[in-house]
């Protein structure tokens, strides 16, 4: 019996409101829902409530790619649970790389995040990873190591076991040069030891497609992956599920 699949496409800061219609448009023509596989999609603000009612009408997960932990209050540009509960988004990227290394955040911000997505009952898609310059200094565990353990800290084993893992090497992202499937594979069963719990589900992201999905998502503790530009277009995002089962 296969695995199922996690097949999540994070946006980034793409896709206006009228091309996610567009997308779903096509979407639909082309998805073919199966037990083995669960699609998220992950918009900018502006275009979830157009990703609401797509993802709704094709049974797909849809989610924010960020969010600010306080309820409410003086923090312009910000967006809060509550918002994202009105549309009724059920899961929150969190420490993506871009939002570490471009905006800033620290391990502790990111931190006070993951427990307030957790306490509103929404699932955190938790990304870590490392640099090149940090890999090549021999520090890809070290630092994984600071960035799960404070994200953890102070959580109940259960609600642990509801995030979701996303390992992103920094120098994969966006580069077109993806890990291999041994790298991949080494830290997602390193993470997994880490977590202590087995049954978590852990993704891979950096530039999956379809000609390299099946070789990434065969491996034994990866059950999924995080796509960034491959998930812009219906045919290349299900490229990487379809390319997995032949």
């Amino acid at each position: 019996m296969s695995k199922k699949i996690y097949l999540y496409g994070n946006w980034k800061m793409n896709m206006t409101a009228a091309e996610t219609k567009k997308f779903f448009d096509e979407f639909a023509g082309i998805y073919k829902p199966a037990s083995d596989l669960e699609v998220g999609v992950f918009s900018p603000f502006t275009s979830l409530w157009a990703l609401a009612d797509g993802a709704k009408k094709n049974g797909v997960v849809f989610g924010a790619q960020n969010v600010y932990f306080e309820p409410k209050g003086a923090f312009t540009g910000e967006v809060s649970i509550p918002m994202l509960a009105e549309i009724g988004v059920t899961h929150v990227i969190l420490g993506h790389s871009e939002r570490r290394h471009i905006f800033g955040e620290s391990d502790e911000m990111i931190a006070k995040k993951t427990k307030a997505v957790l306490d509103a009952g929404m699932i955190p898609v938790l990304c870590y990873g490392e640099t090149l310059e940090e890999r090549e200094a021999g520090n890809t565990f070290k630092v994984m190591e600071r960035q799960l353990k404070s994200a953890l800290e102070g959580l109940k084993p259960e609600e642990i076991a509801k995030i979701i893992y996303a390992y992103e090497p920094v120098w994969a992202i966006g580069t077109g040069k993806s890990a291999t499937s041994g790298q991949a594979q080494e830290v997602c069963e390193w993470s997994r030891k880490l977590i202590a719990d087995p049954k978590v589900v852990i993704l891979y992201g950096g530039s999956v497609k379809g000609s390299n999905a099946k070789e990434l998502l065969s491996m034994k503790d990866i059950d999924g992956a995080l796509v960034g530009g491959a998930s812009l277009k219906p045919a290349s995002f299900l490229e990487i599920y379809t390319a997995y089962k032949n």
